[in-house]
């Protein structure tokens, strides 16, 4: 199905992409001067005679999207005689390549995060980089930041350190491959099989992470289901919004990534570093939770508290679990959004309320997330010994900047994947859907669609509604260029 103008959906998304990137002040093209230096740039970083340590004969493997090749993780496991076991995280050294003040990071630091659209991908540094010489590629010697945890029995870290060191990737695994085979749905994969022991060390590693989430949850972690919108493309035409969920590989990574964001905070501020610490505050909204909690007969006491807050969800998962994603998303929106905040010596860390985590600092995907590559300079240069590379006040700049930058980003995200969801759905004027109240702000209420997996605006018949509210509603108006889906209750 073409545009008036003959353009297919997906070259029209990626128009819309670009023009609404421009919109939101990011830049969609690398600058000749950054395409300059990355024609210079001819090889990985070399592992020279630095003092780093030798780990290329560690069982390590990366499991990300079966499509994704900007690496930024490695993980590995051991058993340990007096623990449950060590989890050992390798992070790529992008910094190595990419140095502060370079054209290559003027436009990283700009956009500060890769796009990722229904369209295209719209990444931080060139795919030549962070798809190859600063990807932790399969088979690749690359130099890493590695981050070292001991695990007790009870999910509590016993020891951890970091250390520079040369790894190398033996098996590129995706996410719902390595799922199947855990959960005991799938063969092992192909990659999987060409390592020896690799089954082994990823049951270990499972079972630590295992571990790591329940100890988290006891302290409070909020347990959200959020289906992610895929487009899926045949030949051009876009065919459905499929969601991608959760499940036991993906978890396996989120909480080895979350315990070495907590390890790297830990080490910088024992070092007196000043750090860029992602934050989630205490919900200022924590009334209209409680009001939300009260339309599923389910008491929140009346001052924030997240056990409570995973209470509730449990009891609404247990209630209606087709509808939980739905209210993830309610539960999401009335937390708040996150945001990076500077961190001094000495300071107090106001940590993130959705993690139950007091040190929280992303430094995991520096190929895809500027704040990362800025704590991991900082990082670097605890490691050395010398001074860190920002002044406190440019550290603080720079985390409204980012804080900023990564709000335009998810707003383009949103806006270009409604401009997919208003393609897929212009053929179906007039259809009846289930939906549920995500949002009510002072003139709009926002409503999202379990299939396809979109989200749209209530704009008739919308006075009586709360959050939480489930109902048909007729789809009776869609706008591609701008992203509107409209819907009226019945």
């Amino acid at each position: 199905m073409t545009d008036a103008n003959g353009a297919s959906p997906s070259a029209r998304l990626r128009r819309i992409a670009r023009r609404v990137m421009q919109e939101r002040g990011l830049e969609p093209d690398f600058p000749p001067a950054a395409l300059a230096e990355l024609a210079r740039i001819k090889a990985p970083a070399p592992a020279g005679n630095g003092g780093l340590r030798d780990l290329r004969a560690l069982p390590w493997c990366s499991i990300d999207n079966d499509e994704s090749r900007d690496l930024d993780q490695l993980t590995v496991a051991e058993a340990l005689p007096k623990a449950a076991g060590r989890l050992t995280v390798a992070v790529a050294d992008v910094d190595a390549l990419v140095k502060k003040g370079s054209a290559l990071d003027a436009h990283a630091r700009k956009n500060t995060t890769s796009i990722y659209t229904a369209a295209e991908i719209f990444p931080m540094l060139p795919e030549p980089l962070s798809t190859d010489l600063t990807s932790l590629s399969f088979g690749e010697d690359r130099v890493a930041l590695v981050v070292d945890m001991t695990i007790a029995a009870d999910g509590s870290l016993l020891q951890a350190d970091v250390c520079r060191a040369v790894v190398r990737n033996q098996a590129k695994l995706a996410y719902d491959s390595v799922a199947a085979w855990l959960e005991g749905s799938g063969a092992m994969p192909e990659a999987m099989e060409a390592v020896p022991d690799l089954a082994d060390n990823l049951k270990l590693q499972a079972s630590l992470t295992d571990k790591l989430r329940a100890l988290r949850h006891r302290q409070g972690a909020l347990v959200l289901e959020t289906n992610q919108a895929r487009p899926v493309f045949e030949g051009g035409e876009l065919k459905d919004l499929a969601a991608e969920t959760r499940n036991r590989a993906r978890d396996l990574i989120e909480d080895c990534m979350i315990a070495a964001n907590g390890v790297v905070a830990r080490f910088l501020a024992a070092r007196n570093f000043p750090a860029v610490r992602r934050v989630v505050r205490t919900p200022r909204r924590w009334d209209r939770l409680v009001a939300l909690a009260g339309t599923y007969h389910f008491a929140l006491p009346e001052e924030p508290d997240a056990k409570a807050l995973q209470g509730f969800l449990d009891a609404a998962r247990q209630q209606d679990p087709k509808g939980f994603a739905a209210l993830s998303l309610v539960v999401i929106k009335l937390m708040g959004r996150g945001e990076y905040v500077v961190e001094l010596p000495g300071g107090k860390s106001q940590g993130h309320f959705g993690l139950a985590v007091r040190d929280y600092a992303h430094s995991t995907a520096p190929n895809r997330r500027y704040p990362d590559l800025i704590t991991q300079r900082l990082l670097k240069a605890a490691l050395a010994g010398t001074a860190p590379p920002y002044p406190s006040d440019e550290l603080a700049a720079l985390a409204a900047h980012c804080t900023e930058e990564e709000d335009a980003a998810k707003k383009v995200e949103r806006q270009v994947a409604k401009s997919a969801a208003a393609i897929l759905l212009s053929p179906r004027l007039g259809q009846i859907f289930d939906v549920v109240v995500t949002a009510i702000t002072d003139h709009d209420t926002w409503i999202s669609v379990a299939h396809p997996n979109v989200e749209g605006k209530l704009v008739e018949n919308c006075e009586s509604c709360r959050v939480g509210d489930r109902f048909r509603a007729k789809l009776v108006h869609v706008d591609v260029e701008r992203g509107f889906i409209d819907f009226a209750k019945l």
